[in-house]
C-alpha cells in the first residue's frame, strides 16, 4: 500500500479493521462527484481541486458542520468521466471538527490530478448513488454534489438517471462550470450549461446549484455551495411521484446529439 493509499485508509470509514463497524450518526452523507473529462483542462482541474481543498479548511465550512443536529458529516470524493471511469479518490471520511476537516483537505491535496475522455454525468450519478451503500454512516440526509463543464454525451440519458437517483431519497445538487469554451475538447459543450443542470441534472427536495463563471470566484463558490449543503434544513420527504417538475427549457439530450454530429458530420 503506497503512502497516499495508507493515509486514505487511515481516515476512511471503510478501512476499519476487525468486525464491521457500528453505524455512526451524521447530519449529511455527501458524495463530491467531480468531472475529470478531457474538456476540463489543467487550469480548471487545479481550480476545482484547490477549491474543495480550501473549502474544507475554511472556518465557515467547519462551523456549518459543527452546528448541525449531530455535528458531524460523512464525505467521499469521487472523480468521473466516461462510462467506464468513476474513481473514488478519497473514501468515506468522518468530519466533525477542524482537525478532521484539515486531514480530509490534506489527503485531497496530495491526490494526483487526472484527465479522462468523454462526459457521462449519468454514469457518474449512478456510481455516486451506489457509494452510499458502502458507508457506515447513518445519515439524516444524503446528497450528491456533481460538478462539470459540459452536458452528458456518453452513457444513458441523464434525466432518467437523475430521476432514478432521486427516487432513492438522494438529493442531487449541481456546480456547473462556465469558464472556457475554446479548444477541440469543448466543441461538445453548450453556452447555457446552467439551464441544462437546472432542467436535466439536479433533483430532489431542496436541490440547488451554484454556477461558476469566474475563475477568481471559483473557491468562494465551492465554499458557499458546501455551506448551503451542510446547513440546509431537513426537507420533508417527498415520494418521487409527487415531485412536480416544470417543463424543461433545455433539450436534455443535447450533449448526445452534439457528439453524434461531431462523429458523423453532415455532408453538404
Amino acid at each position: 500500500m503506497n503512502r497516499f493509499a495508507a493515509l486514505a485508509c487511515s481516515l476512511s470509514l471503510t478501512c476499519l479493521a476487525g468486525p464491521a463497524a457500528a453505524a455512526v450518526d451524521v447530519d449529511l452523507a455527501l458524495v463530491l462527484a467531480v468531472d475529470v473529462s478531457r474538456s476540463m483542462d489543467d487550469d480548471e482541474q487545479k481550480l476545482q481541486r484547490g477549491g474543495y481543498v480550501a473549502a474544507f479548511r475554511h472556518p465557515d465550512v467547519i462551523e456549518a458542520i459543527r452546528t448541525g443536529i449531530v455535528g458531524r458529516i460523512a464525505v467521499s470524493y469521487m472523480e468521473w468521466s466516461d462510462v467506464l471511469h468513476q474513481r473514488v479518490l478519497v473514501p468515506w471520511t468522518m468530519i466533525g471538527n477542524r482537525s478532521e476537516a484539515e486531514a480530509f483537505a490534506a489527503l485531497l491535496e496530495q491526490a494526483p490530478i487526472t484527465r479522462e475522455t468523454t462526459t457521462s454525468i449519468s454514469s457518474g450519478l449512478e456510481a455516486a448513488a451506489r457509494l452510499f451503500a458502502t458507508s457506515d454512516a447513518r445519515a439524516i440526509r444524503r446528497a450528491i454534489d456533481v460538478s462539470g463543464d459540459g452536458p452528458n454525451n456518453d452513457g444513458s440519458p441523464v434525466a432518467a438517471m437523475r430521476d432514478a437517483v432521486v427516487a432513492q431519497g438522494i438529493v442531487i445538487n449541481g456546480l456547473p462550470i462556465l469558464l472556457k469554451t475554446g479548444g477541440i475538447y469543448n466543441l461538445l459543450n453548450i453556452p447555457n450549461l446552467d439551464l441544462y443542470y437546472r432542467d436535466c441534472v439536479i433533483g430532489g427536495p431542496g436541490a440547488f446549484m451554484v454556477t461558476i463563471d469566474n475563475a477568481i470566484a471559483f473557491e468562494e463558490a465551492i465554499r458557499r455551495k458546501l455551506v448551503l449543503e451542510i446547513s440546509i434544513l431537513v426537507p420533508r420527504l417527498m415520494p418521487a411521484a409527487e415531485v412536480v417538475r416544470p417543463a424543461a427549457e433545455v433539450d436534455c439530450l443535447i450533449g448526445e446529439k452534439k457528439r453524434q454530429q461531431w462523429i458523423t458530420p453532415t455532408t453538404p
